[in-house]
C-alpha cells in the first residue's frame, strides 16, 4: 500500500460511513465519502480511486444498479468495486459478484480486520490488472 491509496465509501449511514473511514485512515488510506449515489459516476471518473467501497442499499439507487453502470463505463470498469452491506442473505455475494463487485463485505465491519481486508482486495486486482 502506498500513501496515494484512496479509498472511495459510499455510505449513507453516518454511524457507519464514519466509523469505516476512521479505520480506513488510521490504516493510512486516504477516503473519500459519498453519501448519496448522486455525483458518484462524475466523481469516480475524476478522481480515479484504488478501491470504491460500495452499499448496497442507497437512496435514490440501489448500490448494485450504481456499481454496474461504473463497470459500463471505460474509465471506471478497471476500478475495482466492493459490496459493503448488512444483507447477508443466501444468493447475496452472488449478486453483488454478478454486478461487477470483486467481492463482498458485510456489516457491522469487524474494526480489527477491515484495514486488512480492504489491503487484500487491493493487492489482488492490482496482481488480477498486471500483465
Amino acid at each position: 500500500m502506498s500513501a496515494r491509496d484512496l479509498i472511495l465509501l459510499v455510505e449513507d449511514s453516518e454511524a457507519n460511513w464514519m466509523l469505516a473511514s476512521a479505520v480506513l485512515e488510521r490504516e493510512g488510506f486516504q477516503v473519500e465519502v459519498a453519501t448519496a449515489p448522486d455525483g458518484v459516476r462524475e466523481w469516480v471518473r475524476r478522481a480515479q480511486p484504488d478501491l470504491i467501497l460500495m452499499d448496497v442499499q442507497l437512496p435514490g439507487q440501489d448500490g448494485m444498479s450504481l456499481t454496474r453502470e461504473l463497470k459500463a463505463d471505460p474509465h471506471t470498469a478497471r476500478i475495482p468495486v466492493v459490496a459493503l452491506t448488512a444483507h447477508v442473505m443466501a444468493g447475496d455475494r452472488e449478486r453483488a459478484i454478478d454486478a461487477g463487485c470483486e467481492g463482498y463485505l458485510s456489516k457491522p465491519i469487524d474494526t480489527r480486520t477491515f484495514g486488512e481486508q480492504v489491503r487484500k482486495f487491493l493487492a489482488d486486482s492490482r496482481q488480477a490488472a498486471a500483465p
